[in-house]
């Protein structure tokens, strides 16, 4: 039976990703070495950095003067990292989801932090519309996509100070003007490759700007003068990441890619809105198109467990809501195929005419 991989993260991987990446483990770049043990200093995986990097400026139309950088520690680690580096006085924050409390939380160990907006009155069921960003803070962060919560910021905004995004769970679904950001960090394991890499990409005239000292490896200056290696990178994830980034620009690029991804979420969404047993959760003008989250609908709660079962029976890997949420979510990143989000509908079908 075929696997419909609908987790949300680690998650889904092109098939040509896991393939190469295979391929280097048993070989890599034909010098009968392994991925796995070959020396990060060598000329074959220097250029697998220079390449994973350029074609991150490349598919994202990355302008001149900002650096890219490839770390360890989970975008949960640039919690810290980025009021490391930018708070000098007051950052602002839009609290809209489990991941951008934790980062107000870090960040307030640096310096006053003003929430700007939250939506958690409502359980993060959208993002809010009518705030003002404080013209005198350090920067002001976003967390562009919350995969617990199923909303979704889909347009660059506009800020009056250096705008901040955690685009962990949406890279590269989408295009981004990464000219209205002054940083923009992820973990690896939603859209790009498994566990074990996070992407910085930094604006550089906005470092070195607080009067703190900076620890060596929290310095981001560190990392963008060493090309991400001041110390050994994680060098099968960043080797994977090269892989689904050519995989990526095969396939047309973000442009090509986020039409796809429209294309998936309002197959979904069209089937959750019409079948009379489900509910989406949240405010239908802020719907992710990368993790959509849905109920039963009222007087068909009783029925969550058996469609749950009924739905794996039927090969849908990982579509149990998060805990805060309940019910299901299914996480549509750039490498689930079509046919999976016809597979899930059809199910949900399927089991509306059983009942």
């Amino acid at each position: 039976m075929k696997k419909h991989n609908f987790n949300p993260g680690p998650s889904i991987l092109p098939q040509y990703t896991i393939d190469e990446t295979i391929k280097a483990i048993q070989n890599f770049a034909n010098t009968g070495l392994s991925i796995l043990e070959v020396s990060h200093r060598s000329k074959e995986f220097d250029a697998v950095m220079d390449e994973t990097n350029a074609l991150f400026r490349e598919l994202l139309s990355i302008p001149e003067g900002y650096g890219v950088i490839f770390v360890g520690g989970g975008a949960s680690t640039q919690f810290f990292h980025v009021p490391y580096n930018l708070l000098e006085k007051k950052a602002a924050y839009l609290n809209t989801g489990e991941w951008a409390s934790r980062a107000i939380k870090e960040a307030k160990l640096f310096g006053e932090v003003e929430v700007v907006a939250s939506s958690e009155d409502k359980n993060f069921t959208y993002i809010p519309k009518e705030y003002k960003i404080p013209t005198d803070a350090d920067y002001f962060h976003i967390t562009s996509n919350n995969t617990i919560f199923g909303t979704e910021l889909l347009e660059d905004i506009d800020s009056p100070v250096p705008l901040v995004a955690d685009m962990s769970s949406d890279i590269f679904s989408r295009p981004v003007d990464v000219s209205k950001y002054a940083l923009i960090y992820g973990g690896a394991q939603k859209n790009l490759a498994p566990a074990g890499l996070t992407f910085v990409i930094v604006r550089e005239d906005v470092l070195g700007k607080v009067s703190r000292p900076l620890p060596t490896m929290v310095d981001y200056r560190t990392h963008i003068k060493n090309n991400s290696m001041f110390n050994t990178p994680p060098c099968v994830v960043v080797y994977s990441a090269l892989m689904t980034l050519r995989w990526l620009k095969d396939l047309g690029g973000v442009k090509a890619m986020e039409k796809l991804n429209k294309t998936k979420a309002d197959l979904l969404y069209s089937e959750i809105d019409r079948n009379k047993l489900f509910k989406g959760t949240v405010a239908k003008e802020d719907r992710s198109r990368m993790n959509v989250c849905f109920v039963m609908a009222p007087g068909y709660e009783h029925l969550e467990e058996e469609f749950l079962n009924f739905a794996k029976g039927k090969g849908m890997v990982g579509i149990k809501g998060h805990r805060s949420v309940g019910g299901f979510r299914a996480s549509l990143y750039n490498a689930l195929p079509l046919e999976s989000v016809q597979a899930l509908v059809d199910c949900m079908k399927e089991f509306e005419a059983a009942h």
